[in-house]
């Protein structure tokens, strides 16, 4: 299947400005992207879709494809990595580019590795899958999490709460049913159907399943530092 590989890259962030383009052990999340897919040998044509000129200028500088910068409405809420990835496939087609798969890889999630986008390619082909996403377990299980008794939860005083899951709060963890959380790293799908569909969540939904400490997507200062220091554990080999 001819293959694109998407690494969406706005230039703006709310909470850690700049982040895509901000450089972890000397290269920046969007050049781990980057660098992981080209290394896997399954990502096809790697392209960054951006709406940032210095975003652009680094893109090119590393060796990815940028057919075209996109609108800035695509950077701001609502809109999302579906619609930026539609969008992308759209004006390919109109170029006369014409692909089967795709692979999202989003940068904020730089401890992903080219073993975990091969793999999760591998099962994708072996399960005849229309879409995959990569998860990790959950640290503490959901069905254990309480909840405010009152709806107004910016109201201090209101210290009473109840089990979310009242068939499930007095079990031990290990009778729980393990479950999963989307870590933002490698999104597989056949274009046909997420065309139609529109997207990439919809069932049935195959999963790729990674470690915790290579499934950090980063969005505060906090979850920086946490992936910066993983990352050195990694390349001092003492997480392999």
């Amino acid at each position: 299947m001819k293959t694109l590989t998407i690494i969406p890259a706005k230039g703006g962030s709310t909470r850690l400005a700049r982040k895509n383009i901000l450089t972890m052990h000397g290269r920046s999340l969007v050049q781990h992207a980057y660098d992981a897919a080209r290394e896997s040998g399954v990502c096809g044509d790697i392209m960054v879709s951006t709406e940032d000129e210095a975003i652009a200028k680094h893109a090119i500088e590393i060796g990815a494809w940028l057919p075209f910068l996109r609108p800035f409405n695509l950077a701001i809420d609502p809109a999302g990595v579906e619609t930026v990835a539609l969008y992308c496939l759209s004006e390919l087609e109109k170029k006369g580019y014409s692909y089967q798969k795709l692979i999202i890889l989003l940068p904020t999630c730089p401890l992903r590795n080219a073993h975990d986008i091969k793999n999760a390619d591998n099962i994708f082909k072996e399960s005849k899958a229309s879409r995959l996403m990569s998860v990790c377990e959950y640290d503490h299980s959901p069905y254990s999490s309480w909840i405010h008794s009152n709806n107004n939860i910016d109201n201090k005083q209101n210290t009473e709460i109840k089990p979310l899951f009242e068939q499930h709060y007095q079990k031990k963890s290990q009778q729980l049913k393990k479950s999963y959380r989307c870590n933002g790293a490698i999104h597989i799908l056949d274009i046909e159907e997420f065309k139609l569909t529109k997207s990439y969540t919809k069932q049935p939904l195959f999963c790729y399943e990674m470690p915790r400490d290579r499934s950090v997507d980063i969005d505060t200062k906090d979850d920086w530092v946490y992936a910066e220091w993983l990352m050195a554990k990694n390349l001092t080999g003492e997480l392999a």
